[in-house]
């Protein structure tokens, strides 16, 4: 006897993740693509989301039907309604979207109490074993330097990473301290001695680098790199569905990624 398919909609469908998303859910029959919200005038907009199945591409949620999970990579205004919609219905929301402000923030930090939200910087499943990895590292060797490196592709706006941030902010907490107290981002001139405890930053740039980051924890006479490469965009939406087939289910309140994967040993 097999289940019935995950009844799941897109918030943000017609971007880069969202047209990521929608390529998977249509080779994939463990899902059922029952909703996907764009902007108005967004480049799909007034499209079928793929032809035979006559779903068209919504501009908000008031004829959404009924659903077991949403996947949102919008904006904040997409996330605000996203988050609506689910408390109002009860429904779990995995969201990659960022930018937020401190009041969507705050909703966020509430909306816990009501409904399972899984949120995350980046939906690398190798990403989060790396989170998890690192954090044991750092609280493993406290008086180890470390210094996490990441590259992009030309074309990104941000920097450091938000991933590398993640990473830094993970191993702080390992430590006891915070990523505000710890981080260094910039180095140039005689910056004197390393300062012991301090997290440091570094960034490359260029072509068409999909993402890597590494953790480099380096102590008396030995070094240990903790390292992730991704080769592949796809891999993030792949992440998003697998946190989101698992989060049906899951008790309110605030989840990460590298609880999807399986517990540690």
């Amino acid at each position: 006897m097999t289940s019935s398919p995950i009844r799941l909609a897109i918030s943000g469908a017609s971007g880069r993740m969202g047209q990521a998303l929608l390529s998977l859910l249509h080779a994939d029959g463990r899902y059922e693509l029952a909703h996907a919200v764009v902007s108005p005038g967004s480049v799909h907009d007034g499209e079928p989301v793929w032809l035979g199945q006559g779903l068209r591409y919504a501009h908000d949620w008031s004829r959404a039907p009924v659903l077991d999970v949403v996947v949102d990579f919008s904006g904040p205004v997409g996330l605000a309604a996203a988050l609506d919609h689910c408390l109002a219905h009860g429904i779990p929301l995995v969201s990659g979207t960022t930018g937020l402000d401190a009041a969507l923030l705050a909703r966020l930090d509430t909306a816990g109490a009501r409904i399972a939200l899984l949120r995350a910087a980046n939906f690398s499943l190798g990403v989060a074993l790396l989170t998890r990895l690192l954090r044991e590292a750092a609280a493993a060797v406290p008086e180890w330097d470390l210094e996490i490196v990441e590259a992009h592709h030309g074309r990104k706006q941000d920097a450091p990473s938000g991933t590398a941030l993640a990473l830094g902010q993970a191993a702080a907490a390992a430590r006891g301290t915070t990523l505000e107290a710890a981080a260094v981002y910039s180095r140039e001139g005689r910056t004197g001695e390393r300062i012991p405890g301090s997290i440091g930053f570094a960034v490359v740039r260029g072509g068409d680098i999909v993402g890597e980051h590494q953790a480099l924890l380096v102590g008396p006479g030995e070094r240990l790199e903790l390292g992730h490469r991704a080769t592949d965009r796809t891999i993030f939406a792949r992440g998003a569905l697998q946190a989101a087939r698992w989060l049906i289910g899951r008790a309110s309140g605030h989840w990460r990624l590298e609880d999807v994967l399986a517990p540690p040993v």
